[in-house]
């Protein structure tokens, strides 16, 4: 029988690369949060894959960007701070780069300081021609030694296979550091945060700059009168500005019902059991300069 395997793997690239996306479809499950915005991710999230003869832990770090708050400066010491400790990168790229741009060109430097095994992945090829893509592979592969470069359009499951295929022969001997039937290590908690943050992201689309912060005060779970299994979760969506707050709550209330019932939903497939939700709206100005907040956001 073969050997056994394991590792940990960090997920790097820019804001926007679909970093997120590729983690979910990875895992199999929904661990991070996916909106078209800068700075989705915020914290290194954890999701595991285990397959018959490996334990693979991805680690998804925030995207790379120029850092403006001490919210920003947080997320970029967590990106690169977790390369040490990491045995693969996965550095993820954008197919419709026309050159190595400044974002790009920092990770590479750091990673051709860790002199870490790198597995170049070039996300949304359904955007470009095929000449361009061959291009593009040319110019980091002059950098780079990569142990192996994948061209993909992450909303396809098709990739799933040979992304962790070319992952597991990278890796070294190793034991299970988690048992099978988990796919994270953020607690119900944390995903319920996400879950509710993701949606308010989605619909506001452009509405509200990225000051979005999501804290689940109560999550209690219980059995309803007919006997069920439910959650009572009680969430504030914290928001810079008077004026996010009428926006996130909509007219009568019905944009903060909308991001509050798709959570739900998300929710009950994520944790298997009913979800009685309720969300509050809250301003808190200058949340990204607030140490303690910004505290959750480092690499436990």
């Amino acid at each position: 029988m073969a050997e056994f395997k394991s590792g940990f793997v960090a997920i790097l690239g820019r804001t926007n690369v679909g970093k997120s996306t590729l983690l979910n479809l990875l895992v199999g499950e929904k661990v991070a949060a996916t909106a078209n915005k800068v700075q989705t991710t915020r914290t290194a999230i954890r999701g595991i894959v285990s397959r018959e003869n490996s334990q693979i832990i991805f680690i998804d770090t925030p995207g790379i960007h120029k850092p403006k708050t001490k919210l920003n400066e947080t997320m970029i010491e967590t990106s690169f701070g977790v390369i040490s400790e990491i045995d693969i990168i996965l550095f993820v790229i954008d197919a419709t780069s026309d050159e190595i741009g400044k974002g790009d060109r920092k990770i590479l430097e750091k990673i051709k300081e860790s002199n870490k095994k790198t597995i170049l992945i070039i996300n949304k090829i359904d955007l470009v021609k095929k000449e361009k893509l061959l291009h593009l592979i040319e110019l980091y592969q002059k950098e780079y030694k990569f142990e192996a470069v994948i061209p993909i359009s992450s909303i396809k499951a098709k990739y799933r296979d040979i992304i962790l295929d070319e992952i597991e022969k990278n890796l070294k001997p190793g034991p299970a550091y988690y048992s099978k039937e988990e796919f994270t290590d953020q607690t119900m908690r944390q995903l319920a945060e996400e879950t509710i943050r993701e949606k308010a992201l989605k619909f506001l689309q452009d509405e509200v700059p990225h000051g979005i912060y999501v804290e689940v005060e109560k999550m209690k779970f219980k059995k309803t009168q007919k006997g069920e299994d439910i959650y009572d979760i009680e969430a504030i969506i914290y928001c810079l500005r008077e004026s996010h707050k009428g926006i996130i709550i909509g007219k009568n209330g019905s944009m903060l019902k909308r991001i509050g019932q798709a959570a739900r939903i998300d929710m009950e497939n994520n944790f298997g059991v009913k979800v009685n939700l309720k969300t509050w709206v809250k301003v808190k100005e200058d949340w990204q300069d607030d140490t303690a907040i910004v505290k959750k956001f480092k690499l436990q």
